[in-house]
Parts: C-alpha cells; sequence; structure tokens
C-alpha cells in the first residue's frame, strides 16, 4: 500500500461560499489525522491549517485537494514542478470533467486514499514559452491548451507553423489552439479536433475558424516540438493558458510549446473511467 500523505494542500474557490464552508470540515478531518494541512494566505481563517502562497504549497505538499471546479484544478496543475504532482478533485463546478468527486463523498474519497484505495490517472501537461528576440518573456506550462488569439477587432491572423524544425504551414485563421489530450475536451473540440484518451501521447493543433477548408485539426506525437511565429501587425493578439492567464503578443514572437517534464496524477477514489467520464459528459449515445 503507497504511503499516506503527510502533507496536504487544500486550494479552495473563494467566489464558491460552499467550497469555503467544506474547506473548514476538511481541513479539521484532516488535522484529527495528524496531517499537516497547507492553504493559501487568503484562507488564514481556517483553523488549524499553515497558509503559504500555492506556489511554495505544491512545491511542499504530498497532495493536493482541490475544492472548486475544473478550473480550480487547472491553477493547480500549472504549478506542478515534479514529475507527478497528485491531486484530487472535488467537483463544485458545473462540468467536473477532471474533478469527479462530489463534495457529498468528499470525506469519504480521503478516507480511502489514506487506506490506499485509489489509483493514479496520469495526465501530461505542455511546456509553453514566448521568445521575443533573444529573450524568453514569458514561460509557463498547461495541462489543457495554449491559445494564439486576437481581440474583435484584430484581422486574421498569420500564424507560422514548423514542427521538430520543419516547415509546416502559414495558419491564416483567427487563432490556434495547441492541447493536450486533457484538453482535447475543451477549446480544441469546439474547433473541431479529436476526442483523445488522456493516456494516449500526443499533442493537437487545433486552427480556430481557418480560411480554408484545407486546413484541419492535427495529430502530433508528444516528442514533438511546435513552434508558432506570430506575422501577423494587429495589436490585441494574446497567448492564452488553460484559459486563465493572458500574455500579450507582439508581432514576430515565437510560442513555443512541448511536452513538459513536470505531470500531474489525477486521484480517482470511484471506479469512473476516462471513457466513463466522457459517455456521462458528452451525452453519447442519448438522443
Amino acid at each position: 500500500m503507497p504511503p499516506a500523505p503527510k502533507i496536504i494542500g487544500v486550494v479552495v474557490r473563494r467566489e464558491n461560499p460552499a467550497a469555503v464552508t467544506f474547506a473548514r470540515t476538511l481541513v479539521a478531518r484532516l488535522g484529527s489525522r495528524g496531517v499537516t494541512v497547507l492553504v493559501e494566505p487568503e484562507q488564514a481563517d481556517l483553523a488549524g491549517a499553515r497558509t503559504v502562497e500555492k506556489t511554495a504549497m505544491v512545491a511542499q505538499a504530498d497532495l493536493i485537494i482541490s475544492l472548486g471546479g475544473d478550473g480550480t484544478l487547472l491553477s493547480v496543475a500549472r504549478l506542478s514542478a515534479t514529475p507527478e504532482l497528485r491531486v484530487l478533485g472535488v467537483n463544485l463546478g458545473a462540468l467536473g470533467f477532471l474533478t469527479e468527486v462530489t463534495m457529498d463523498d468528499a470525506l469519504a474519497a480521503t478516507d480511502r486514499v489514506f487506506a490506499g484505495e485509489y489509483r493514479l490517472d496520469h495526465r501530461t501537461t505542455l511546456a509553453v514559452r514566448v521568445r521575443r528576440g533573444d529573450e524568453i518573456v514569458a514561460e509557463s506550462q498547461v495541462l489543457n491548451d495554449a491559445v494564439i488569439n486576437k481581440s474583435a477587432l484584430a484581422r486574421i491572423l498569420d500564424l507560422t507553423a514548423s514542427v521538430d524544425g520543419e516547415y509546416l504551414c502559414v495558419y491564416k485563421a483567427d487563432g490556434l489552439i495547441v492541447a493536450t489530450p486533457t484538453g482535447s475536451t475543451a477549446y480544441s473540440l469546439s474547433a473541431g479536433g479529436p476526442v483523445v484518451a488522456p493516456s494516449v501521447g500526443v499533442i493537437l493543433l487545433a486552427p480556430i475558424c481557418p480560411h480554408t477548408l484545407t486546413q484541419r485539426p492535427l495529430v502530433l506525437s508528444d516528442s514533438a516540438v511546435v513552434r508558432v511565429e506570430l506575422a501577423a501587425r494587429d495589436s490585441g493578439i494574446a497567448l492564452t493558458l488553460d484559459g486563465q492567464e493572458g500574455v500579450p503578443l507582439v508581432t514576430g514572437d515565437v510560442i513555443e510549446v512541448e511536452k513538459s517534464p513536470h505531470g500531474v496524477a489525477l486521484v480517482r477514489t470511484g471506479p469512473r473511467s476516462a471513457l466513463t467520464v466522457l459517455r456521462e459528459k458528452l451525452h453519447w449515445g442519448e438522443r
């Protein structure tokens, strides 16, 4: 049986009153087990927990419990600096592709973790860098996707793409999505990209509203290095990370994307598989 976690970080979606209320119960339950509980400074009123910034929490904790929706979990995953950050997602949002544990089952799910009754659902992340000349002006990682997109007033973008140093094409489109298998059910799906099982090692390229029917979504090996240069001369163009962080772009910027060495392991305590989640959330087979 794997060792029980000794340090647990609790990340709370503070805008959700139910999440804040439940966090008090959860922290008390964990404290009764002698576990060191870490929370963000904004949750300093949680008795029995130690406050640290989220980046430090992710670096120190054996397990992160995310209380919110998929977005809350994504905000944690982007901070992973280990080969396998373990996250138990409690779904207090609307969709819950990643956070499958309900609040009603959350305390029982944590008990199952301490009993070793869980499995790990391994997910890859993508390392993303923005080069401006010889300087890296931004870098991060994503669990879902990195999206180059434009404001409402910007013109069609010209995005020169290459893979492993080989020229691919110039995407003439409203934008371009570079996604993980996890992100295949997010923005990429809306852009016509394929649904990919999370365990498959691929990187997805999906143009947004391409201005030619010949430019279709592309599936690459996850060993590929994708390079996209922004040739457009408009302002209001940005790189969006997991739909949560934005990096303003200028003409000539180069976005580099490749598989990150920092992965995420979603802690699963129930019987539902990734295929079950897809069938239920996407309503496959229903009329």
